[in-house]
């Protein structure tokens, strides 16, 4: 079915935004894939927070031209699905690979985490990376030993060290 150019507009305007939000973006091939299987992905996808829109490559072309996936433009050939991780930087990634495992139709072809195009190879690298929770939690596991330290010395010498603080202070 041909599309109009305000449907193209459209179409170029979602994507770029939803472009402009995500941490990155991952880029399959689908061909031959059964529509049933398209959509179980789909339905993982909007589980999994992930963004996915099969479209044209000329319009995603002109979508991710002002996007930090720019540099995707030359990996955008054949029919693909666009996958964008909006809560998560290896969201799409995971995604394509746990997929892939039951459906060898899907064939990740490249992928953006905003800093360069990544090829096929990087999948496992960037569906390893971490969600925002646990980086944070990875985060503060490195400061318990230190907080801990630092709140027994508190409790242990009050005096000594509402003096440091008070030196402290007049240097000032």
């Amino acid at each position: 079915m041909a599309l109009g150019l305000a449907a193209k507009k459209e179409i170029v305007a979602e994507v770029s935004e939803v472009a402009s939000r995500a941490l990155s973006v991952a880029v399959a091939e689908y061909r031959g894939m059964e529509v049933a299987d398209l959509t179980d992905l789909r339905v993982k996808a909007r589980e999994q927070g992930v963004y996915l829109k099969v479209v044209r490559n000329t319009l995603a072309k002109r979508a991710l031209a002002d996007s930090k996936f720019s540099d995707l433009e030359s990996a955008l050939t054949g029919p693909l699905i666009y996958g964008f991780s909006i809560d998560a930087p290896g969201g799409a990634a995971r995604l394509f690979k746990d997929f892939g495992k039951t459906n060898d139709k899907l064939k990740v072809t490249a992928l953006s985490i905003g800093s360069g195009l990544l090829g096929p190879e990087k999948l496992d690298a960037v569906a390893s990376l971490p969600t925002r929770d646990e980086a944070l939690a990875k985060l503060l596991a490195t400061f318990k030993a230190p907080a801990e330290k630092f709140v027994r010395t508190i409790n242990e010498v009050p005096g000594k060290f509402v003096r440091v603080l008070a030196a402290v202070k007049d240097t000032k």
